[in-house]
């Protein structure tokens, strides 16, 4: 029997680090199912070049061909899924996580899989299977010089379209820009943005290192992404083979997840060598932006499921 395709298109930068978590899922798959599943990884390019006749595909277009049984896996950034599930932005929220341990805890405990399993109820056609980093914590390169938390005020700062990252830097005094991220370098290159939310492997790996002169590593929450998987083609396994592949997903998570934390210290220590300065909370600042995490707490406590916002905290 001829093993059954998995398309995986990769669309975020930097892309090595998704290839390389989607290179653990297959090496996975290859040990516990042999010659069950032929997993092909691919750029957008690749996959427009050989199934989509040269036409080009978008990372806004992934959702719409698993949507139409043309790809079988990728991964996207939560705040994008959360057109499906709203509570997915609650993993937005202003120092949700005390570290990565508990981070974990919530992403593979029963509220992770309750957040995964959310948005495949609503005609989506998609199934989240593990929370994957794209980054790990959040930093915030700018093109301006500060030296501290309260010289963001009318600093125009790119954030995502989800309303948590908005009101968070309202509340700072910044001006939030809706952008995304890979857009961050030339939008400060146009005057668009000042510069705004990241991570450090997207310093270099998206070039911000050239319109940065200061990195603000407020670590105030995580970029997040999903490993999904079209819902009728996982369907479409024998139950033994789908926990396989459930097994293979968290696996290659929890891997991302190690090398995005890894690249933290190297990245801040070539940033330092590079003439970037990197600023870190003051205890005055950390306490002065954990305020305002708990008026984002109060704000959003009825917008989410009831309870959700607490029991990710007390987890």
């Amino acid at each position: 029997m001829q093993p059954k395709l998995v398309k995986w298109v990769l669309a975020h930068e930097p892309i090595e680090i998704f290839v390389r978590a989607a290179e653990k899922f297959k090496e996975v798959i290859e040990q516990r199912a042999p010659g069950q599943l032929n997993i092909e990884i691919l750029t957008l390019s690749e996959y427009s070049d050989k199934y989509n006749n040269g036409v080009k595909v978008t990372k806004n277009e992934l959702l719409d061909l698993m949507a139409e049984d043309k790809l079988e896996m990728s991964q996207m950034y939560t705040y994008v899924l959360s057109k499906f599930n709203k509570d997915l932005n609650a993993l937005d929220m202003p120092f949700l996580f005390r570290d990565h341990d508990h981070a974990a805890r919530v992403f593979e405990g029963p509220i992770g899989q309750q957040l995964l399993s959310g948005y495949s109820k609503e005609g989506s056609k998609i199934t989240g299977m593990a929370f994957t980093y794209s980054g790990g914590f959040r930093n915030v390169p700018l093109n301006k010089e500060i030296s501290s938390l309260s010289e963001l005020a009318g600093v125009k700062v790119r954030v995502s379209n989800n309303p948590v990252s908005h009101d968070t830097f309202k509340k700072l005094g910044a001006i939030p820009v809706t952008m995304e991220i890979e857009e961050f370098t030339n939008g400060v290159k146009d005057g668009k943005i000042d510069g705004g939310e990241s991570s450090w492997p997207r310093i270099y790996g998206s070039q911000q290192n050239t319109v940065s002169k200061t990195i603000l590593n407020s670590e105030h929450s995580l970029l997040l992404t999903n490993i999904i998987i079209n819902t009728d083609f996982l369907a479409s396994l024998s139950p033994e083979l789908q926990a396989v592949m459930k097994e293979a997903a968290v696996e290659a998570a929890r891997f991302e997840r190690a090398i995005s934390v890894a690249d933290v210290e190297p990245t801040t220590a070539r940033a330092i060598n590079d003439g970037i300065k990197v600023v870190n909370l003051s205890a005055e600042d950390e306490s002065a932006f954990r305020k305002i995490a708990a008026e984002m707490f109060d704000q959003y406590h009825d917008y989410f499921s009831p309870g959700l916002l607490n029991n990710i905290k007390l987890s």
